[in-house]
């Protein structure tokens, strides 16, 4: 599977990739680079799916990646699963912003859909 690795080492990228996907899925958006919540998108995608399917498995799974966030897994699979269990995928969107100031990268707005 390809993925961008955003100039981190792998335990940082990790840790940005579980806090933004924390982001989203506790306020319902984030704003940050383009390249980052493209990466973030797929995470934010799994945990919803996980929440869809309901089991313990998945819960300890969403756990394991969310860094042990109770509060967020339960919104996960109390709320978001629930709004979403007819759709299936696209829990996501991309609003493209405008360029950063200090080095002109893209900024957007990802939230749920």
């Amino acid at each position: 599977m390809k993925y961008r690795k955003l100039g981190r080492e792998t335990r940082i990228r990790r840790s940005i990739l579980a806090s933004l996907t924390k982001d989203v899925l506790n306020n319902g958006y984030v704003v940050t680079t383009e390249a980052r919540a493209k990466e973030v998108r797929k995470f934010v995608d799994k945990m919803i799916t996980y929440g869809k399917d309901g089991s313990l498995v998945s819960r300890r799974k969403a756990l394991a990646f969310l860094h042990n966030d109770k509060d967020v897994v339960a919104k996960v699979f109390n709320e978001l699963a629930k709004n979403y269990e007819t759709r299936d995928g696209g829990y996501t969107r991309i609003i493209k912003l405008k360029e950063r100031h200090g080095d002109d990268a893209l900024e957007v707005r990802l939230e749920l859909v």
